[in-house]
């Protein structure tokens, strides 16, 4: 279940967001609770970490859609957030806000399916995990907070967003568990997870957290192809 609020002051195009999310819910077996707010401020106030996405029109009344997003923001970094626009370029400083994508009036539920779908599977994939045997038992990490996999010796260590966690069994079991999650051999030592790669440099990886990994010579051109596949599945670097 999707909690959805939709902040947008014509009245038609609101019905219409709302008439398309009961029409993709009907296909994919999704289902959306799905609130309408006439301009930001009303939905600003007293708001609460209660919604999985929320689509917001750029052009509001009093407080426009942009500046609302930043006040978003400032309470809630997790919400998924749709700028709605009459003109693409407003969308483009989305990345300020971390927008995961936006919409161009008049919408069509062709291009809105598509969005969708991407979108509700960037939100599965963000709790995917992994349970991962350590000294103390077992420990169960969220994939999308894993940087990277690094084995040495018969220690696996997940480099983590918030610390090393070091586990049992081999880079090439864990590879194998982890195929299509977006996770790439870069060596024979190291799984780097797509998501954390901040840029290529030659033979070196810049991993967000300011850590680097390097690519082996053999190994470079099928990881750039692996890479360059999965950037054209919504993974931006």
């Amino acid at each position: 279940m999707f909690k959805t609020a939709i902040v947008e002051d014509n009245s038609v195009d609101a019905g219409k967001l709302k008439d398309f999310l009961e029409r993709f819910a009907a296909k994919s077996g999704e289902v959306f609770i799905t609130t309408v707010f006439k301009d930001a401020a009303d939905f600003l106030n007293g708001y609460k970490q209660i919604y999985d996405m929320v689509f917001m029109d750029i052009e509001l009344p009093g407080i426009n859609g942009m500046e609302a997003a930043h006040k978003l923001r400032a309470v809630d970094g997790k919400v998924t957030l749709i700028f709605v626009t009459n003109m693409a370029r407003f969308a483009v400083k989305g990345y300020e806000v971390d927008a995961a994508d936006y919409v161009v009036k008049p919408v069509h539920y062709g291009e809105f399916e598509l969005k969708m779908k991407r979108i509700i599977r960037r939100h599965k994939e963000a709790d995917e995990s992994i349970l991962v045997v350590c000294q103390s038992g077992y420990m169960r990490l969220l994939l999308r907070e894993i940087r990277y996999i690094e084995v040495q010796g018969h220690t696996l260590m997940f480099h983590t967003e918030t610390g090393m966690v070091n586990g049992g069994g081999t880079l090439s079991e864990t590879e194998a568990k982890l195929a299509g999650r977006g996770f790439l051999r870069c060596n024979k030592c190291y799984l780097v997870n797509q998501r954390h790669i901040v840029a290529v440099e030659g033979y070196t990886l810049k991993m967000t957290g300011g850590e680097e990994v390097q690519i082996s010579r053999p190994r470079k051109k099928a990881f750039m192809s692996e890479l360059a596949e999965s950037m054209g599945d919504g993974c931006v670097l």
